[in-house]
């Protein structure tokens, strides 16, 4: 009789031990989603402001059409951004020619002036720094379900289920830089 039980014992050892694990893991998988779900809030309300922020500043300097155009287009492409890394591209980019807007306002000392323009760049700042707080924790999230997926035993686990890495939302150094804007 014992020799039966035995091997029972060490296989519903075994099966709660799987079982414990992989809803481990499907709770950090989840939470990387949701994580990634408050970058994306946060990518919207920029994508949202960058509109007005483009046609205050066209207001004023009507003959930039190329800089105007270049932030249309970028905000087009990181909103249709497929990953996590082609978003992080297009953030890239995006950022970049914020900049290149911000430096056309810097021309033009009426526009700066605006309380309009300085109500959007002040909503786009706190915008920045909620992007900021949300990919840090995004970043942190992805770190704990990496280590999860790679450390034994969940590694066997996460394998034999198909749990797979993510990324992480990285962004360039030029990109680190804040909008240097003086009023």
């Amino acid at each position: 009789m014992l020799a039966w039980l035995i091997p029972l014992i060490v296989v519903i050892a075994l099966a709660g031990a799987t079982i414990l694990i992989y809803n481990g893991l499907v709770r950090l998988r989840n939470r990387t989603d949701n994580a990634w779900s408050q970058v994306d809030v946060q990518l919207r309300k920029r994508y949202d402001l960058v509109p007005n922020l483009v046609e205050t500043v066209k207001g004023y300097a009507a003959h930039e059409q190329s800089v105007f155009d270049e932030v249309t287009r970028l905000r087009a492409a990181a909103q249709g951004a497929g990953s996590v890394e082609g978003q992080a591209r297009a953030e890239n980019a995006l950022t970049a020619a914020l900049g290149r807007l911000f430096a056309v306002a810097e021309d033009y000392p009426e526009l700066r002036a605006s309380e309009n323009f300085q109500t959007l760049q002040g909503q786009l700042d706190e915008i920045e720094s909620s992007i900021a707080v949300a990919r840090q924790i995004y970043n942190d999230t992805v770190l704990t379900y990496q280590n999860a997926i790679q450390t034994i035993p969940n590694n066997i686990v996460a394998g034999l289920f198909g749990f797979k890495g993510r990324s992480y939302f990285e962004i360039e150094e030029a990109a680190r830089a804040p909008v240097n804007v003086e009023f």
